[in-house]
């Protein structure tokens, strides 16, 4: 009985329009007849300036134009358009077939949307439907365009409500439309079945895959993500579309995001496990999938707000519009507020959950916990800064641990215990913002200054990092080749640099610093420039800095009342070298027990530098590693050798060629 009535409701609806009545033609005359009647009364109407025409809109009237087939505006009516199709007479059919041209070169005709006027199937799919986006069943016109991917997607449940319905007059108006569906989703669905026993797709098909509020599994640079489908793109045929949706944090509060994930078009078919994109519960390893992506959602969730990090990584950066990659190995600060404070022009915006009962509605707590599913919803990547490279970086949270901080670092100092514990009071003042005394113009005046003079390698660099290690703080050091010599740029950059160094309470190091201390003068007028911002900015400064500098008897005489505190680095004597030996070679795991007090007084005759024992350790124990040997005097030894060599050769045969020249 479906079937019939499928077959003539659409012989019904493929029938030809008809012909008009020569009751509706005479209609059209008399409709003729009194317009043109009305346009000669109007032409004969006097003019004058009591003339209701020349009353400027006063006449309640309305007058009708239309657009003539030349696309242009006329007062006379349009008798080539014909009567629109749906009109009274259409209004008393459960549904509506609007079928135009195919393509197939087997069909004459194919659908191009269906109308759902039947309350019975409003009724029915309003079950069918349930939970599916974009769909409001009780519209009084209830529209569905082709490939009418709601069907589509719940076919299943289509076919089950028509075989279950129990009320007849439904169960014929299902299955009327049923019937009409099936002819033309036919050729689709078998494939679909086809396919999905092998676990495969075609480019056609990619869309099928994908019911709107989907969790969706995409992978890039091998890290798992789970996204929501929201809407499939099923026009484009070179590439499926799919608008997702995901969970991301503004600084403030956790919300959600949208993204666009493409899937291109290929040829034959493909596995679904290929693919950049696929349903999770289509991946035959879903659970294992979840869980991993659970368990990292609740480490993004813990990373909200401040966290200082190590990280070994890929790190990615947006440069215009292209995904930069960079390899990260150091420490980070993870810090969204910050990202968004200082890349105003790529700030990180969220919206509310609209879930009901869902958190993080308006008004709620931004610190109340994730739900199951926002969890798995998750970025796989923080927002955070690398100090070593000096960029704002998305860094991936599988690749975050924690900082392994060398408590040893300020007992390697070659500095007498009343100096450390000085530097260290003032250190732990500043980093935990203790009330200390402030000047007379609020604001200013409450930063911590140390100059460190004296010549290289004698440890002025590894007071700060050291200071830093010990209050386990950041570090940021800066040099003055990363400010650059431009007045405008360097009071831009400089400005920005201590603004995120208070922020996180880092401590800065400003190394060899002497274009910004250097005396001013009248012939360097640039310089002079340079000075003046670098005096200014430090006034009003609120963080820990060091500077360092070779040339302390030439610095401009104003920075001499804004530096708390000076220390001169002399050139390391025999104990200060032995100290520094024994520092360096204890951290060497293979060097233990190797070296004895009288081999360290031996090592500490040779005048070197921090940086030159330094430089000395390393290649030794590269040599004891290719003797497979632990690392040993000898070792050392042999590289004092050789650079000595090499530095007499160097000096001898320097200034014959100077005379020579």
């Amino acid at each position: 009985m479906g079937i019939n009535a499928t077959v003539a409701a659409v012989k019904d609806y493929l029938k030809p329009p008809k012909t008009l009545s020569a009751d509706e033609l005479t209609a059209r005359a008399d409709q003729t007849i009194l317009e043109s009647e009305s346009t000669k009364s109007e032409d004969a109407q006097p003019k004058g300036k009591n003339n209701a025409a020349s009353s400027g809109g006063l006449e309640c009237t309305v007058k009708n134009l239309y657009m003539d087939k030349r696309g242009q505006w006329t007062d006379k009516y349009p008798y080539f358009v014909k009567n629109p199709p749906e009109n009274q007479q259409t209004i008393s059919h459960a549904v509506i077939v609007r079928n135009k041209r195919s393509t197939d070169s087997r069909k004459k005709f194919e659908i191009e949307s269906i109308v759902v006027q039947s309350p019975l199937l409003k009724r029915a799919l309003h079950g069918i439907f349930t939970g599916y986006p974009g769909i409001t069943t009780d519209l009084e016109r209830l529209e569905f365009k082709a490939p009418f991917p709601p069907f589509v997607h719940r076919w299943r449940e289509f076919e089950q409500a028509t075989v279950n319905e129990t009320d007849l007059a439904t169960k014929q108006h299902l299955a009327l439309l049923w019937n009409i569906l099936e002819v033309d989703l036919k050729d689709k669905l078998q494939k679909m079945k086809d396919y999905a026993r092998h676990n495969i797709i075609d480019a056609e098909l990619l869309w099928t895959l994908f019911e709107p509020d989907c969790l969706v599994l995409s992978s890039k640079d091998g890290s798992e993500r789970l996204y929501r489908c929201l809407k499939v793109d099923t026009e484009n045929n070179d590439c499926c579309t799919i608008e997702a949706q995901y969970v991301d944090w503004d600084g403030e509060r956790f919300g959600t995001a949208m993204t666009s994930l493409a899937l291109p078009s290929f040829r034959g078919t493909k596995p679904l496990t290929r693919l950049n994109a696929m349903p999770l519960s289509r991946h035959p390893n879903k659970t294992d999938i979840e869980q991993r992506i659970l368990q990292r959602g609740k480490t993004f969730e813990s990373l909200r707000g401040y966290h200082f990090k190590a990280y070994d990584g890929l790190g990615q950066q947006d440069v215009d519009g292209q995904a930069a990659r960079y390899n990260v190995q150091g420490r980070i600060i993870i810090d969204t507020a910050a990202y968004n404070l200082f890349n105003p022009n790529s700030q990180v915006q969220v919206s509310s959950f609209q879930t009901k009962g869902s958190n993080n509605e308006k008004g709620g707590s931004r610190n109340r916990p994730l739900s199951r599913e926002n969890l798995l919803l998750s970025r796989d990547t923080v927002r955070a800064y690398s100090l070593k490279d000096k960029k704002w970086l998305s860094v991936f949270i599988n690749d975050v641990t924690e900082v392994a901080w060398d408590d040893a670092a300020f007992d390697s100092l070659v500095l007498n215990g009343n100096t450390k514990d000085l530097i260290l009071a003032f250190a732990e003042s500043q980093v935990k913002r203790q009330p200390t005394f402030d000047d007379v113009i609020k604001g200013k005046g409450r930063g911590t200054i140390m100059l460190l003079s004296g010549p290289p390698g004698v440890g002025k660099t590894l007071t700060a990092e050291s200071v830093a290690e010990v209050m386990k703080v950041p570090l940021y050091m800066l040099s003055a080749g990363d400010l650059g010599t431009d007045p405008v740029e360097v009071d831009k950059t400089l400005n920005r640099t201590l603004e995120m160094t208070t922020k996180w309470r880092a401590v800065l190091l400003l190394d060899e610093a002497d274009v910004f201390l250097l005396s001013r003068n009248a012939h360097d007028l640039e310089r002079n420039k340079l000075v003046s911002i670098f005096l200014r900015v430090l006034e009003y400064y609120e963080g820990f800095l060091f500077l360092t500098t070779n040339r302390i008897q030439d610095i401009d005489a104003a920075f001499e009342s804004r530096i708390h505190l000076s220390l001169q680095y002399e050139d390391l004597g025999p104990q200060g070298r032995k100290h520094v030996w024994k520092s360096f070679l204890q951290t060497c795991e293979t060097a233990h027990g190797e070296f004895s007090d009288e081999k360290l007084r031996v090592l500490a005759q040779h005048k070197l530098n921090g940086r030159q024992i330094k430089n000395v350790v390393k290649p030794a124990l590269l040599l004891a590693a290719r003797q497979n040997q632990p690392l040993k005097f000898e070792h050392v030894d042999t590289v004092l050798q050789i650079k000595a060599a090499n530095a007499f050769s160097y000096a001898k045969m320097v200034p014959v060629d100077a005379v020579e020249g």
